[in-house]
């Protein structure tokens, strides 16, 4: 037995502006959209599925739980960047002591997503 597909699920207050925030911002494109309230954006293998729901509490407004994703990248300095030249809300990548360079990530919904490249592949 084999786990293949998988993606990341996000519940958001605005299905097309998270969507396009992905797009123009964050470099994902929609791979599938169903009706008025799903969308599946996609970027090189990370799959995240929008949800539209407008009358939750807005990830921003639920803590530590607005975390959602930890996704490792081979130029985590190139990724900064690319979407911070796009007006990405996002952190400088930094040096954690654990071996990896980090930069966290967030939407406009408030989930927070972080990005990390093993320092010893830098």
């Amino acid at each position: 037995m084999a786990l293949r597909s998988w993606a990341f699920v996000l519940a958001v207050q605005d299905l097309d502006r998270s969507a396009r925030y992905y797009e123009e911002v964050l470099g994902f494109r929609t791979a599938w959209q169903v009706a008025s309230d799903w969308r599946l954006v996609e970027r090189e293998g990370v799959r995240i599925m929008l949800g539209n729901c407008p009358g939750m509490p807005p990830a921003s407004e639920i803590g530590d739980h607005s975390w959602f994703g930890y996704v490792e990248v081979d130029d985590l300095d190139a990724l900064h960047r690319e979407i911070a030249a796009r007006g990405a809300t996002c952190t400088e990548p930094a040096d954690k002591p654990w071996g990896m360079r980090e930069m966290l990530v967030t939407t406009p919904d408030g989930h927070r997503l972080m990005f990390g490249q093993e320092l010893a592949r830098k």
